[in-house]
């Protein structure tokens, strides 16, 4: 079992960056799959990008690509999601979620078992 702690939310400026990170407990962190899925106010929640437990290969969302960039450190137990070019549509609550290795990373959130609490980030124009 995994528990996730997500921090780095908070109020942003169009055009901005931010970096939220997903720490993580437990020795087990480096085996399993991580991803980021997002919901925003009003809609469902979806899937933001998501990682191996290698950090060999990646998944990014083609509404996010080129501007958000998902990475891991197993040393220090810890995820990563760099938001950049930020705009008012990106306005989410933004998860982090861990799911059991999968030879194909998984993008639906029905496939993690673990979640973090969801840091808001609201995008002001």
């Amino acid at each position: 079992q995994v528990q996730l702690v997500d921090s780095g939310g908070g109020l942003v400026q169009a055009g901005g960056s931010l970096r939220l990170s997903c720490a993580a407990s437990g020795p087990t962190f480096s085996t399993y799959d991580m991803g980021w899925f997002r919901q925003a106010p009003g809609k469902e929640r979806e899937v933001v990008a998501t990682i191996s437990w290698k950090g060999d290969r990646t998944y990014t969302a083609d509404s996010v690509k080129g501007r958000f960039t998902i990475a891991r450190e197993n040393a220090k137990n810890t995820m990563y999601l760099q938001l950049n070019s930020l705009k008012p549509e990106h306005t989410s609550v933004y998860y982090c979620a861990a799911a059991p290795p999968s030879l194909r990373l998984g993008v639906s959130e029905s496939e993690y078992n673990y979640w973090g609490q969801g840091p808001q980030v609201p995008v002001s124009s």
